[in-house]
């Protein structure tokens, strides 16, 4: 089973990229797959975990992922020491910042940045670097293919988002990928 924690604010897509990796994998891969979000006040800009998890089996384990291969944070503000707490030994966490350096000297794990939020206003003309995000952790886990969260996105997103959203997803996956178009 592959588990991911997302790490956001209120309003910056925490939990609907959560649920669209899930959807990509049951829809698209044929996989299982459970993603739920949990906060605590219900306002814009409050802190909010995403999980999801996604396994070829049965999952029976409903509660929040304790133990996680991908930590995914899209506001650097909220990191602190617990922020790569239940990450595994192999994990990695994918963070939204100009500055990754900083994060891999704090952290004794694989630390990778990307500056999704240029990214998000390029192509969405917001700071809401979900898809962004999700292309570079689609990008460094293999867990999907990209075609998969593409095909998920034109489907469950509203079509005014879609290319957009493909924008922020691709040139983060391409970037990672150390790809250039």
């Amino acid at each position: 089973m592959i588990q991911v924690r997302w790490h956001g604010r209120g309003g910056q897509g925490s939990f609907t990229i959560a649920r669209l990796l899930g959807a990509a994998a049951v829809l698209q891969e044929g996989k299982n797959a459970l993603a739920f979000p949990t906060f605590g006040p219900e306002r814009r800009g409050a802190p909010v975990l995403g999980f999801t998890k996604i396994s070829d089996g049965k999952i029976h384990d409903r509660s929040e992922v304790q133990s996680c291969d991908y930590v995914v944070v899209l506001d650097e503000t909220l990191i602190d020491e617990n922020t790569v707490k239940g990450l595994t030994r192999d994990g990695c966490m994918l963070i939204n910042t100009k500055y990754p350096l900083k994060y891999k000297e704090m952290f004794d794990c694989k630390v990778i940045g990307i500056d999704a939020t240029d990214i998000a206003l390029r192509h969405i003309g917001r700071p809401i670097t979900n898809t962004a995000m999700l292309g570079a952790l689609i990008a460094e886990s293999n867990m999907l293919d990209i075609e998969s969260v593409k095909a998920t996105i034109a489907t469950e997103m509203r079509e005014n988002l879609v290319e957009k959203n493909h924008g922020a997803l691709m040139e983060a996956y391409q970037m990672m990928k150390g790809e250039r178009s």
